[in-house]
């Protein structure tokens, strides 16, 4: 069961300390949280948490004292999340790099919300088919290592990272509060959400990840620049207060840190994948979960036995994350993130124009074919009979069996393959192949007489000593 949590009192330092900017930059004051009480109890020493996670966007004016901040996104725009280790979670230099994972995931603040928070996303996935909610933009990120999504999990991204090494994380929120409104208009009035990250560190053999520290802060997202009015709406709105009004109110800060939070379940309770070795990124944007980390083989699968080879058709009872893994292994990955909720039945069902229309001509109709499981239509298709010898001839020439040559190169070297192929013939052996040509000639068989054969033209092979001690030649009648 979803739960709202509180934000427990931070008592952090200036990020600028740990987190060096310069004296013009985004963070200019130490971003205090004024909306808790800034007095420290004489005698108690501070606590500074393991990380601190700072996002780059200016919070609301219009927020009173003794609140929490809010900041204002807009929709599809890469925000950076400044993520960084303190104290211990910097580790020992001596010891090498300490790496530890990180879940970003965008969650609702409603109570009402969280109660039917899987509704609202299957929701918006229909209504929205082949986007996500929250994605990371590669490029701009900087000290990520091995980036990763779940096709279901459209709310969700993880990734490695050493706290010792400048970490920022680049995120785009893609929906927007009034999409899960009853009228679904007016941005003012739409739903809070939560940007909560958890931190893991690396469990031991066969035990789960070690929880470290989880943040979050409040945030609302608008269509594109509709934060930016907002943010100046609420600025006008504050400065018309009388002055005794304008205290009320918390001074506006350049950044938002996140305050720390309790984890989110799903963070605690859902497998996830073990922590990798650092090293380069992936050349490719993401890289999706494997099965074994994720959930387990439904048993009418399992009972079909091992995985299929990249090569084999797409099973029924496949799994929406094996649906997707078939895609990718078809170089379908343009049509993956559409197909992200599919199974193998439902992918089945669908019919060749609706494959067109989903993934446009191309890829529709090469994905038809690939459901399907019909091999490449063969350029050149030749029907092809051994010549009988000795009795055999003068019983039935001519009634031999033919067997079916398909060729797609239509080249003298696999022309060749093919007929050793059928004929039983070392391929290495086969020194000369020649055609019967006009008044018995016998013409040498190139390239161009290959692509200028009719399809479905019918040979007699006959089998000859080549000159040399070992080899043969084929004539084709």
């Amino acid at each position: 069961m979803l739960f709202w949590h509180g934000q427990p009192e931070p008592c952090w330092s200036s990020p600028g300390d740990v987190y060096p900017l310069p004296a013009s930059g985004l963070l200019r004051d130490p971003p205090v949280l004024p909306y808790l009480k800034q007095e420290e109890p004489k005698g108690v020493s501070t606590w500074q948490p393991p990380f601190r996670y700072i996002l780059c966007a200016p919070t609301s004016p219009a927020v009173r004292r003794h609140e929490e901040t809010l900041t204002y996104l807009n929709q599809g725009q890469p925000y950076e999340i400044r993520m960084m280790g303190t104290g211990m979670a910097r580790g020992d230099p001596a010891e090498g790099r300490r790496v530890v994972k990180s879940l970003v995931r965008v969650v609702f603040h409603d109570r009402r919300l969280q109660y039917s928070e899987q509704q609202q996303l299957e929701g918006w996935r229909w209504s929205r088919p082949g986007d996500r909610i929250l994605d990371i933009d590669i490029p701009l990120s900087v000290g990520i290592l091995e980036p990763q999504i779940h096709p279901t999990l459209l709310n969700t991204v993880e990734f490695l990272w050493d706290p010792s090494r400048r970490t920022s994380v680049f995120v785009q929120v893609h929906c927007i509060s009034t999409e899960f409104t009853l009228r679904k208009n007016g941005g003012e009035k739409g739903v809070p959400f939560r940007i909560q990250i958890d931190t893991f560190g690396a469990g031991g053999e066969g035990d789960p990840p070690e929880h470290l520290h989880s943040a979050s802060c409040l945030v609302k997202v608008f269509k594109p620049k509709g934060a930016d009015r907002k943010q100046r709406t609420d600025r006008e709105k504050v400065e018309k207060q009388p002055a005794a009004e304008r205290e009320k109110f918390q001074p506006p800060y350049e950044s938002t840190v996140l305050a720390e939070c309790p984890p989110w379940p799903d963070a605690l309770g859902a497998p996830h994948s073990p922590l990798g070795t650092p090293g380069l990124p992936s050349p490719h944007p993401f890289k999706l979960l494997s099965p074994e980390s994720v959930s387990p083989v439904s048993p009418a699968c399992a009972a079909e036995g091992p995985a299929e080879s990249p090569g084999e058709a797409l099973s029924p009872c496949a799994s929406p994350l094996e649906t997707q893994q078939w895609l990718l292994r078809r170089r379908f990955s343009s049509c993956a993130r559409v197909f992200a909720n599919f199974t193998g039945a439902e992918l089945l069902k669908l019919s060749r124009r609706d494959l067109i229309q989903i993934c446009g001509a191309p890829d529709g109709i090469r994905l038809c074919h690939a459901l399907a499981g019909r091999c490449p239509r063969p350029r050149l298709t030749l029907y092809v009979a051994q010549e009988p010898s000795g009795a055999e001839s003068a019983e039935g020439a001519g009634s031999g069996l033919y067997q079916e040559l398909h060729l797609q190169q239509l080249t003298v070297p696999e022309l060749t393959a093919r007929l050793a192929e059928l004929l039983e013939l070392p391929p290495g052996q086969i020194l000369r192949l020649s055609r019967q040509g006009p008044a018995g000639i016998h013409v040498l068989v190139s390239d161009a007489m290959i692509r200028n054969l009719q399809d479905e033209t019918r040979f007699v092979v006959a089998i000859g000593k080549a000159p040399g001690p070992e080899g043969f030649q084929l004539l084709l009648r």
